[in-house]
């Protein structure tokens, strides 16, 4: 087990430079385009592919990183850059993550090569999980898997929503119910092959934030996949579900394993937010620098000056709470006190703060898309939504501290 520090090595500051520089040079310059065109910035995941970002071997190694500060490193410098064009080159992970998470061997080797394609033909895919009526409520799902022995062949139906990429992927990972009776635990994990007929994109969302980001409805309309889509494979599945129908005859009341996933996920969330927090307070800063007001810069007048010093504070504090619940995530440390909910709340709202901040210390100029602060504020809001609503996490931390089960 790697001790915990706050300290990079050698070789993971040469990647987080490498990071800066990617970000600094390529996603920077073309932000505020693909912001105003709310579209996938094919060509800059295109690049990031040919300098080996945008693959699975990259977040592979990052994810391996015994310190656990691989990912959160990589989220934060990307997200630095901006936040709607580092989610299109990172939202294929999420699918990735599904699969080798409830994969086989097999599985992972077929599918997740055709979810990034390759740099002269990049690819994309798409995690398929909430919907109209179940968000943070994961047991209130409705789409229906139902096998068809016959055939071997399970027949996929329902609406999902908030899917980053949905639509246009070729490979989505989608999340069904398989047995309503058991609830959360009842869901299952399927893979709908590129083409598959009765799958469409329904609508397109036009967001306030991340606009480089596609997120749309997926529709599924008698969808019929393999047996062999089943992630896992149908034995184990029965397996799960036997033992799950065992529990709940005797009143056990068993862990949510989404939520228990989702836990362990969120600090790459928190990393998110910072890169934005963190970009917001370096622009701030240099205008305070720079600003000149009644013949002196802005940053010699205490009101500003004091905003910058909590926006540092709340920006490295954040950075702990990540970097903490990373280490403790890949060293197999239990969150005892929800400590990934903790990192993503404080983070979260952090970024929500600090970009607020930085357009109140740029005054009018802060307002206006001439600076990119306006844009990273629009972009912050999401991070206190998304994998949680920050008020799903109080939820999760209070139970958590309570003993009762998270569900």
């Amino acid at each position: 087990m790697a001790e915990f520090t706050m300290e990079l090595n050698d070789e993971q500051k040469e990647v987080r430079d490498w990071l800066h520089g990617f970000a600094a040079d390529v996603i920077r310059p073309a932000a505020a385009e693909w912001d105003e065109r709310e579209e996938t910035p094919w060509p800059v995941i295109q690049e990031a592919a040919k300098v080996g970002i945008y693959s699975l071997d990259f977040y592979a190694q990052q994810y391996f990183d015994p310190t656990g500060l691989g990912i959160p490193m990589a989220m934060e410098e990307l997200f630095w850059g901006d936040a709607g064009i580092a989610l299109s080159i990172v939202g294929t992970g999420l699918a990735a993550v599904g699969v080798l998470a409830n994969g086989t061997e097999e599985q992972i080797g077929t599918w997740i090569p055709q979810m990034y394609g390759d740099a002269n033909d990049v690819k994309v895919a798409a995690f398929c999980s909430s919907e109209p009526d179940a968000g943070s409520d994961v047991a209130s799902m409705r789409t229906r898997a139902v096998y068809d022995e016959a055939k071997d062949e399970w027949v996929l139906n329902g609406t999902k929503t908030w899917a980053t990429n949905g639509g246009i992927a070729g490979v989505h990972v989608v999340v069904a119910v398989v047995d309503p009776e058991l609830g959360s635990k009842g869901h299952a994990s399927f893979i709908v092959p590129p083409g598959t007929a009765g799958l469409s994109q329904g609508q397109k969302f036009k967001k306030h934030g991340i606009r480089a980001s596609h997120t749309a409805e997926v529709v599924l309309e008698d969808v019929r996949v393999p047996g062999s889509c089943l992630l896992g494979g149908k034995e184990k599945l029965d397996e799960r579900l036997a033992r799950a129908r065992e529990r709940a005859k005797q009143g056990e009341r068993v862990k949510n394993a989404a939520m228990a996933t989702f836990e362990a996920s969120r600090p790459a969330v928190g990393a998110m937010a910072v890169g934005t927090a963190r970009a917001a307070y370096e622009v701030a800063l240099d205008y305070a620098r720079t600003r000149e007001q009644f013949g002196r810069p802005i940053i010699d007048n205490q009101g500003v000056a004091f905003q910058l010093a909590d926006m540092r504070t709340s920006i490295d504090a954040a950075r702990l709470l990540v970097w903490r619940a990373s280490w403790m995530a890949v060293n197999g440390k239990p969150f005892t006190a929800a400590e990934g909910s903790m990192s993503k709340l404080f983070a979260s709202e952090t970024a929500k703060k600090v970009t607020s901040q930085a357009i109140q210390i740029l005054g009018g100029n802060g307002y206006t898309r001439e600076y990119p602060v306006e844009r990273m504020h629009r972009d912050a809001a999401i991070y206190t939504i998304f994998e949680g609503t920050s008020e799903i996490q109080r939820l999760v931390i209070a139970r958590t501290l309570a003993g009762v089960p998270i569900r």
